[in-house]
């Protein structure tokens, strides 16, 4: 056994074996759906990460870890609001006191939750307590496939109005003259490869605004809001996201997850569908050292290419990232956003992938 499997495996018999009765011998039998918020948040720890720094003046501030605990345990029920989650923690005894409180009077307002929910968007540590989760769990693992797909997240809130592009010199009609040298501007794949993760991403847009995707009809679907890109590994653990607005293409996000991913886990493969057919991409997996197996967009004029039946078969892989767009959609409240701009809206959505993780990484074990 390997000795991520061993830890783990010790981990559920803690959890099963230790936690689980002494648990019930004081606050009484234990539903499946908060014996899944105990495993997960058991998992996560997320209260080590928050920390509050001492000596601020005005009133001491609440407990950060247990309100962080209480937003996991929204993510996990599904919860769309959190005046939805206060209303559960005060009927709930079971819940409020594996969230931290003893007592009803002992829970903070909404507002105290609106503020710390600001300050770990501001401080990303969402994403911190996710890295620090794969790097414990799945960095030691070799991983066969990483699947890359982006998903649609309506926002409620007005998309802004798009900024009209500099308008480029007209070009003289026909063949340049003899000398003459006319530049092609550069595309946002092409400045990438000479860029580092941080400037990849601090390029890409990340305003509210409108996209489209053709579903699984072959129909359009237009919505307005963001975009979240995900790298999933086998076994539908969530690797590495970035949000960005609604109307970026997949590809331009392709080099950024990549390198992100790699710097996490050591894999295989990279399984994209035909959003991603680029020479810049398929060049850029094979320096990481995977090989890319990406669906192909046949545009007119070209011959019709296919799959070789072996990578045919290992394409299907892929259709986990769509199983996890599923399960953060329709069991971690990512269909469920209530708050506006992306630092925002990402950290709602982190709070789903976070758990999310936990319960893919503890599926492995059962």
């Amino acid at each position: 056994m390997s000795f991520i499997a061993e830890t783990l495996s010790q981990i559920w018999e803690t959890i099963q074996v230790g936690l689980f009765p002494g648990l019930e011998e004081s606050l009484g039998k234990l539903s499946e759906k908060q014996r899944q918020l105990v495993r997960i948040l058991e998992l996560v720890r997320i209260e080590k990460y928050v920390t509050v720094i001492p000596g601020w003046p005005g009133r001491p501030p609440k407990d950060r870890g247990a309100i962080a605990r209480a937003l996991v345990a929204k993510a996990v029920y599904n919860m769309g609001t959190t005046s939805g989650l206060l209303e559960r923690l005060k009927s709930d005894p079971t819940m409020r006191r594996l969230c931290g409180w003893e007592r009803q009077s002992e829970i903070p307002s909404e507002s105290t939750f609106s503020r710390a929910f600001e300050e770990l968007t501001k401080t990303n540590l969402l994403e911190k307590v996710h890295a620090a989760l794969i790097e414990k769990y799945e960095a030691p693992r070799l991983v066969g496939h990483i699947s890359r797909d982006s998903t649609e997240i309506e926002a409620r809130e007005r998309a802004d109005k798009k900024v009209k592009k500099e308008e480029l010199p007209k070009k003289r009609r026909g063949r340049p003259k003899k000398g003459e040298e006319r530049i092609k501007p550069e595309t946002r794949l092409e400045r990438q490869r000479k860029m580092t993760l941080e400037e990849m991403i601090n390029d890409l847009p990340i305003a509210c605004d409108c996209g489209m995707k053709l579903n699984s009809k072959g129909h359009p679907q237009y919505w307005a809001g963001y975009k979240l890109h995900l790298d999933v590994a086998d076994g539908q653990i969530p690797i590495s996201c970035i949000i960005t607005s609604a109307s970026v293409y997949d590809n331009q996000v392709a080099l950024p997850l990549a390198v992100m991913t790699s710097m996490r886990v050591t894999n295989l493969y990279d399984l994209m569908d035909a959003a991603y057919d680029s020479k810049i991409i398929r060049e850029h997996s094979l320096s990481l050292g995977h090989k890319p197996i990406i669906d192909y967009n046949n545009r007119k004029g070209q011959e019709k290419r296919e799959f070789a039946p072996h990578e045919a078969k290992r394409f299907k892989e892929r259709t986990g990232v769509e199983r996890v767009f599923g399960r953060l959609k329709d069991e971690f409240g990512g269909r469920m956003i209530r708050v506006r701009g992306a630092p925002k809206v990402m950290t709602s959505l982190m709070f789903g992938i976070l758990a999310l993780t936990a319960d893919e990484i503890l599926r492995l074990i059962r």
